[in-house]
């Protein structure tokens, strides 16, 4: 137990020094304070250049309750809780295979190490995105796990700032889910996570921003505003309850799974999921929701 006490401590002092020298301008590969708030403020920049609906103001509704998200979520929640109980989880993971006679190693079956940059990025970046992918869609289609994606969904009016506007529990079940297949490809660095990690909050803040983009042929590889609008549609079709266009940083997911669906234009649909007049407000009342007692879809 002392081991585990011991690693909570280290986890929240290291990360704590960590932001500080972030917040600080220490510029390296894992200054991720920085890089968000540029990403953040060229996108907001080409909602300015272009924008998709017009009559849309740059601060639209929720604006500033998106900003604090994006900050809590994408920094005060690591040092709060997930990179304590990531730590945590982990060596308590490593414990329970050493007592059946195995590591983490045994699963392993390639070493990114050993293969050229480039390669070692891609095939990280494809697995990363595709348990990703995976992990949307039961956000959607188990119960449990819908109350807390509402949050997401509460958005009305779309903006770059959106992207990070989700419950803390979003995080612990992609981390969980993604943490096999991440052990299982190893050897990827500090680097390798930073590059991939920026390229995939850059499309995400694009997907959610209000711009007038599908990037041409591109969009069946990549995921893009045109498509993501029709993610937070409030209605769907009866075939489509659960969801469509999950893909987060690629839409090739969705058309080689039959999730894709973009039947016209969705500049001017309502967003939202039924009953969303119900759902509070506040960043508080928001977080305490999935608690309570909600009807089914």
């Amino acid at each position: 137990m002392e081991k585990y006490i011991d690693i909570i401590k280290n986890s929240y002092s290291s990360y704590w020094n960590y932001l500080k020298n972030s917040v600080l301008f220490e510029l390296n590969w894992e200054n991720y304070f920085y890089g968000l708030l540029i990403i953040s403020i060229v996108a907001w920049g080409l909602e300015a250049l272009f924008p998709w609906r017009k009559n849309q103001s740059l601060f639209r509704k929720d604006f500033w309750l998106d900003t604090f998200y994006m900050f809590f979520n994408f920094f005060l929640l690591n040092l709060i809780l997930l990179i304590a109980l990531s730590n945590t989880a982990a060596e308590l993971f490593n414990d329970i295979l050493k007592v059946v006679g195995l590591t983490l190693s045994n699963f392993q079956l390639l070493d990114l190490n050993s293969l050229p940059f480039a390669l070692r990025i891609f095939i990280f970046f494809i697995v990363v995105d595709f348990t990703q992918w995976w992990t949307h869609r039961l956000l959607h289609r188990v119960e449990f796990l819908w109350n807390f994606h509402k949050l997401h969904h509460s958005v009305k009016e779309m903006g770059f700032a959106a992207h990070l506007r989700y419950h803390w529990m979003e995080p612990v079940v992609y981390n969980s889910l993604r943490y096999l297949p991440l052990a299982i490809i190893g050897g990827f660095s500090a680097q390798d996570v930073a590059v991939v990690h920026f390229f995939n909050i850059t499309i995400g803040h694009l997907n959610h921003a209000n711009i007038n983009w599908d990037y041409g042929w591109l969009k069946y590889i990549f995921n893009n505003p045109k498509m993501h609008i029709w993610h937070h549609a409030k209605e769907l079709p009866e075939a489509r309850k659960y969801g469509v266009n999950f893909g987060l940083t690629l839409s090739v997911w969705d058309y080689l799974f039959k999730t894709n669906y973009i039947p016209f234009s969705g500049r001017d649909i309502e967003l939202g999921f039924e009953g969303d007049e119900r759902f509070p407000a506040g960043f508080v009342q928001q977080e305490l929701y999935p608690l309570g007692r909600h009807r089914n879809r």
